[in-house]
Parts: structure tokens; C-alpha cells; sequence
């Protein structure tokens, strides 16, 4: 059933592999590539919007992909600029701790 104080967050919006006519909806420059459900979850999470993460096949898609769905707060391409900059934050902090455990790995 719908829910209508939610609003969903597919990852295709943020994949900047994809075109804006295959489903990104931020710019180039805001996008990140191959985002995963769980760093959209935690980028969602760090600014507070409660989300409820969702493994499902986009409609347009033929793969399995995923989605956030978080409170309405603001209008929906505010939302989504302001998660693609946290999403692209969250990514920095992944690729740092998968850095620093290769590091001590050789060590």
C-alpha cells in the first residue's frame, strides 16, 4: 500500500553511469558511481531522515536494484541534492576504511 508521507529514493537516481534519460536525476558532478543500498541507507540515515531501505527491481530496470524510502520534509529535488553531496561523503568514509584495512593487511 502506498504511503503517502513518504517519499522513495531509487539508487539509479544517483548512479552517474546512468543518463539523465535512463533515470539519474542529479547532476553529473553531484552523482556517484554505482551507489550501494547500503551506503544510501547510511547517507540517509546521517541526516536523520529515517529511512527504510528496499531491495526491488526499478520498473524501467530489468536487474535488481534498490530503493530508500524516507519522511517528506522538503520538496523531493531538494532531498535529492542534499543526499547525493552526504552519498558522495559516505563513499569518501568506505573507501578510506577499505584503504586503511588494506594497509594494515600488508603490514
Amino acid at each position: 500500500m502506498k504511503e503517502y508521507e513518504r517519499q522513495v529514493f531509487w539508487l539509479d537516481y544517483f548512479d552517474s553511469e546512468l543518463k539523465r534519460s535512463e533515470g539519474r536525476r542529479v547532476p553529473l558532478s553531484s552523482a556517484t558511481r554505482a551507489p550501494t543500498l547500503p551506503e544510501l541507507n547510511e547517507a540517509c540515515r546521517r541526516l536523520n531522515l529515517q529511512p527504510q531501505p528496499q531491495v526491488a527491481r526499478h520498473p524501467s530496470r530489468t536487474f535488481e536494484s534498490g530503493y530508500v524510502s524516507v519522511i517528506k520534509s522538503t520538496s523531493k529535488q531538494g532531498l535529492l541534492l542534499k543526499i547525493a553531496r552526504e552519498l558522495s561523503v559516505v563513499r569518501g568514509i568506505v573507501q578510506k576504511r577499505q584503504q586503511q584495512g588494506q594497509q594494515s593487511r600488508k603490514r
